[in-house]
């Protein structure tokens, strides 16, 4: 009897493995990886001990992913009046409501066994609040609730990065809070330049996203107010000592051109930019990240370089 439920779950799994990795959202579950990879290894000179590397890693994309899952499961329903969202696992009918829960408590108990094992209570505790952030208070109330939810909503998805610092460190310090206020500040100006080229779908499926409630001129006014105040908090990581001028180059670079999209989404007036606007949010987030640990290795890798530069 094990034996067929076993081989009936395994036939499952290949024929819908892409409908289950739909449903962790893996493109945004990468660049929660990444940001969490950086936190990790920003919180110590040397190198991270490759367990909490690794394991602490996939403990955190695992939970991402449930959160993810869980996410597509209460929104079932609205997702099937979008147009950008009609077609996932649930409303395309390719998958079961039990098949998608079970598959987010399976993923997400294995991901905070591993952070138990592998990093600290504290990180663990964090990820699994950060879960029940986004999948629960965020999906469930704030993102029917207020206009404002994205702001309020968005603790949940900046926490990455602190989450890496605290598997490696075991405590919250300053420097993984300044690296969760970064992603706090990214995320409205992220998330609002896609509802204003999907506010139609979000009018449709009754959700108060900011264009929907206030305006697309008043979006992007705010868009770009948020930009510039995301540059000016990009710049803490060097007046703080963080970082160093590596860092500098790319935050004032990677800032000022995201900064002239919501200029000229603000100014012009047009739609069409906004989601240019949101693609570059997501490479500019990327870059950031990669300039910090670049930034924070540049010492040692100059080292090595040294004698081939003599």
């Amino acid at each position: 009897m094990t034996t067929g439920v076993l081989q009936s779950l395994h036939d499952r799994l290949r024929r819908h493995w892409r409908d289950y990795l739909e449903l962790t959202k893996p493109k945004v579950v990468a660049l929660i990886t990444f940001t969490a990879m950086v936190g990790m290894l920003l919180a110590t000179p040397g190198m991270v001990p490759w367990p909490i590397l690794l394991f602490g890693s996939l403990g955190i994309a695992l939970m991402a992913g449930s959160a993810a899952a869980i996410n597509h499961l209460v929104d079932r329903r609205v997702d099937a009046l979008m147009a950008r969202t009609r077609h996932r696992p649930l409303p395309s009918g390719h998958l079961e409501t039990g098949q998608v829960l079970g598959f987010a408590l399976i993923i997400g108990a294995l991901g905070l066994a591993l952070l138990l094992v592998f990093t600290n209570p504290l990180t663990a505790g964090l990820t699994f609040a950060s879960l029940i952030g986004y999948a629960v208070i965020y999906t469930l109330y704030l993102k029917r609730a207020t206009p404002q939810n994205i702001v309020i909503g968005g603790a949940a998805g900046a926490a990455p990065p602190l989450l890496g610092w605290t598997a490696v460190t075991g405590q919250v310090d300053p420097g993984a809070l300044l690296l969760f206020l970064i992603i706090f500040i990214w995320t409205p100006p992220h998330f609002w330049a896609l509802a204003i080229h999907r506010r139609n779908d979000y009018a449709d499926a009754d959700i108060p996203m900011l264009p929907v409630t206030h305006g697309v001129a008043f979006t992007r006014l705010h868009i770009l107010l948020y930009t510039i105040l995301l540059f000016l908090v990009t710049l803490l990581p060097f007046l703080t000592g963080m970082s160093g001028w590596i860092y500098l180059v790319g935050a004032v670079v990677l800032g000022l051109r995201f900064m002239s999209y919501a200029v000229r989404l603000f100014a012009r007036g047009e739609n069409r930019l906004a989601m240019p606007t949101f693609g570059f949010s997501i490479v500019y987030l990327f870059g950031l990240f990669a300039a910090l640990m670049l930034d924070h290795y540049s010492p040692r890798l100059f080292e090595l370089l040294r004698p081939w530069l003599s």
